[in-house]
């Protein structure tokens, strides 16, 4: 349960949520048809491909699988904690991200597949990364679990038992900035093409330079945001 949230904290959850809606709802416009931050449904199109003996399909389904478990686990490489902390181990994990969607981007105007497999790396380390720091409490990068623990809370609140109001108000906000991240991608995509990642490449480079920034000038802090129960 979340007990207290600094302000930069949501402000930083919230934008890479929007950039997570950018960069997938591009993939999925894009020649590649698949989700790059969606594991559940791509395992389901990855279970017809095997029922209908699609190899091609089963190998890229798979390998984009496979993509975002290794940027989860290059996440818990470079952070290797549960509680937040300011340093530089999360400036660098959006570093990386950043790098991994510019590669991306790059290799998607050349129709290169591979672009695929890097923007879902991208996406799992971002993943990972934010629930390192939220205590398994947020993802930012899709919305299934998410929405379940939102339906959760507003039917314990209509029931009249207590819910935790400032979880259940950072949900909603991770909730509309997917969605509008969403928004802008598809309206970027169908204006300027692949083009239209570097959107989200700026998103998640200016929050690295802002959080380098920001943890040069304080003092390392923890700040202990994980589950309470």
């Amino acid at each position: 349960m979340i007990t207290k949230l600094p302000r930069w904290i949501l402000i930083g959850g919230a934008i890479l949520a929007f950039s997570a809606g950018c960069v997938n709802i591009i993939a999925l416009s894009g020649f590649t048809n698949l989700s790059v931050s969606h594991v559940t449904g791509n395992v389901s199109l990855f279970s017809a491909a095997l029922a209908r003996l699609d190899w091609p399909t089963v190998l890229f389904i798979g390998a984009s699988l496979l993509s975002f478990l290794a940027g989860a686990i290059l996440s818990g490489l470079l952070i290797g904690q549960r509680s937040l902390s300011l340093g530089r181990q999360y400036g660098v994990a959006l570093v990386v991200e950043a790098a991994l969607l510019a590669l991306s981007c790059f290799l998607f105007f050349h129709h290169d597949y591979f672009g695929q497999l890097l923007a879902a790396a991208a996406c799992g380390l971002q993943n990972a990364m934010v629930a390192t720091y939220s205590g398994a409490v947020i993802r930012t990068t899709h919305l299934t679990g998410l929405t379940s623990d939102m339906g959760a809370a507003i039917g314990n609140w209509l029931a009249g038992r207590p819910i935790n109001k400032m979880t259940l108000g950072f949900q909603a906000i991770i909730w509309y900035c997917f969605c509008g991240g969403g928004v802008v991608g598809a309206y970027g995509y169908f204006k300027f093409g692949y083009a239209a990642m570097l959107i989200p490449i700026s998103i998640v480079l200016l929050a690295a330079i802002f959080y380098q920034t920001a943890s040069n000038r304080l003092p390392a802090k923890r700040t202990d945001i994980s589950n309470t129960n």
